[in-house]
């Protein structure tokens, strides 16, 4: 680990603290999910980027395996979609990831002042889920489009359309849980009130089995 990147953390560390004894809140949400932000992103590399490439590899795969559109070679990080006169070999690197996205939001919501400890971890765990589906899907709308069409297509396919489609998803994402904060914690409400039905109901089966 970096000196300079201990000494920001450090000095981050410093700033909450203060800011957040000075009753502060604005400055300290800008200042807490901004350091956080760029101190995960600097930790990020290797070890999440290849989780998290990994992670979106073996969601695409499942595509392949479904639809037979194309061959993934995990060790390489390599995608070959299959196509009789244009065939493609896509890479998934960082760009792919989705990590930029996943540790913006994560950060957000780590310091968002309207959320309780356990609101951040279950719209964390929930936005991770939702940036990661809606990145295998935009990788998918590749495949299907090259598959079909042919490597031509694949700027359209991958630096617009796929792009769009992934962008619009994150989006209805960062607007329902902060835009809309009192509904977000009615649908984490709602969710742990099922989860404790579910918890009483498999308590009463067992005693009266």
């Amino acid at each position: 680990m970096s000196i300079y990147l201990i000494l920001g953390f450090l000095i981050w560390l410093y700033l909450i603290s203060v800011l957040k004894r000075a009753q502060v809140p604005a400055f300290y949400f800008i200042v807490g999910s901004a350091g956080l932000f760029f101190i995960l992103i600097a930790l990020s590399d290797p070890y999440w980027v290849w989780f998290f490439t990994h992670a979106v590899i073996n969601g695409v795969r499942w595509v392949g395996t479904v639809t037979g559109m194309c061959t993934i070679m995990s060790h390489y990080g390599l995608v070959s979609i299959n196509n009789p006169f244009n065939p493609l070999t896509m890479t998934i690197d960082y760009e792919c990831s989705g990590i930029i996205e996943t540790t913006a939001f994560v950060s957000l919501v780590a310091f968002f002042p309207l959320f309780n400890h356990h609101e951040r971890v279950f719209f964390g765990l929930l936005g991770l889920l939702w940036i990661y589906l809606a990145n295998v899907l935009r990788l998918a709308i590749v495949i299907v489009l090259v598959h079909f069409s042919g490597g031509q297509i694949f700027f359209f396919a991958h630096a617009i359309l796929g792009r769009l489609v992934f962008y619009i998803l994150v989006i209805v994402l960062y607007y329902n849980v902060f835009t809309y904060s009192q509904i977000s914690r009615n649908f984490y409400a709602a969710c742990v009130a099922t989860l404790r039905r579910w918890q009483v109901n498999l308590h009463w089966g067992r005693e009266k089995s």
